[in-house]
């Protein structure tokens, strides 16, 4: 087994970071992604007024109101957009944000949809915005409004677009502004999962994988993903790994012991949660402390603190956010410090 001691390059894998890896495996994940509203397990009131946005446009024979899913990362945003095309029977265009880099680029793509389809855009708050003032006309009046020609020989031309609709996702919502985010119809939020709801997800999974694995374990497993279905398969893929070698995880001390190896401890904070802890705890006594220092001492970005490790925390009280900055409370102090 793999020791605590292990180094530190090692630790930095964050098993249970809740941001996609390169190491997921898109096969692995789009064998356990549900194919339509009734088989997506969680979030039912979301899913309650997706599916009469859904009916309604069906009956009016028109394109679905534009949707903007936010929500910390890890949640099932492309997995839903995934649904509505399937829902609508309609065809499903994805990109991302970074990846428009000029207005030619967006042009491109919504010249090129038929009617009905659902363009996807995931981290359309990182859209820039020379490109974002393209869809305010695509998403209102379905025409895009282009300047040729430059100085004083420019002019406005508007070109069609077929009815489509827009489905964006953001893990920050504020970061949208407010002529692109009045501009959708439904404005969703996705929460984290309930336990007993990625306890199914698994147990769905499972079978599919045909992996033999005991409710209690897949219990376990469940408390340990943070409430977010892109951990928990992760967490699921390593235990087929591990079930592929031992042949045997039906026992709760073995899982442990498989926790520990990827340095999960019993709250479920991993190497890079407790790294927060401790520098606030032991190099600023407990706060409060700048989140930009924070990030220096960790040699980590602000945003990743942010959006990635410190939800968690929050959720579980063992930060507080004030106006001078983060602090530790006694609850997070007992737990690396007991």
């Amino acid at each position: 087994m793999i020791s605590s001691s292990s180094s530190d390059n090692k630790k930095a894998e964050r098993v249970i970071s809740p941001e996609e890896k390169k190491g997921d495996g898109q096969v692995f994940h789009n064998t356990f992604r549900p194919k339509s509203l009734e088989g997506y397990i969680g979030q039912e009131s979301l899913k309650k007024h997706l599916q009469v946005s859904i009916s309604s446009a069906k009956i009016r024979e028109e394109a679905l109101e534009h949707v903007l899913f936010y929500g910390p990362p890890g949640l099932w945003k492309t997995t839903l957009s995934n649904i509505l095309a399937h829902e609508m029977d309609t065809h499903l265009r994805t990109t991302s944000g970074p990846a428009i880099d000029k207005q030619s680029d967006l042009v491109s793509i919504l010249s090129n949809l038929e009617e009905g389809d659902i363009l996807f855009i995931d981290e359309i708050h990182r859209l820039r915005p020379q490109v974002e003032e393209i869809l305010y006309t695509a998403m209102e009046d379905y025409q895009i409004d282009i300047m040729v020609g430059s100085w004083t020989g420019a002019q406005s031309v508007k070109l069609p677009v077929k009815p489509f609709t827009l489905v964006g996702a953001t893990t920050r919502l504020s970061a949208l502004s407010a002529p692109l985010r009045d501009r959708f119809g439904n404005v969703l939020k996705l929460d984290f999962y309930e336990v007993a709801d990625i306890s199914q997800i698994l147990k769905n999974n499972c079978e599919t994988l045909e992996l033999p694995l005991p409710g209690d374990i897949l219990s376990e497993v469940a408390k340990k993903s943070r409430g977010t279905p892109r951990i928990a398969n992760r967490l699921l893929k390593i235990l087929r790994d591990y079930h592929t070698i031992w042949k045997d995880i039906t026992d709760i001390t073995v899982l442990k012991e498989i926790f520990l190896d990827i340095w999960i401890d019993n709250k479920w904070l991993d190497y890079l949660d407790r790294k927060y802890l401790e520098t606030i705890y032991k190099n600023f006594k407990w706060g409060p402390v700048g989140l930009w220092t924070i990030a220096s001492v960790l040699w980590e970005e602000e945003a990743t603190l942010e959006d990635v490790v410190e939800p968690y925390l929050l959720q579980i009280g063992f930060i507080e956010r004030t106006p001078r900055g983060r602090k530790v409370t006694g609850r997070a102090i007992n737990h690396i410090n007991p």
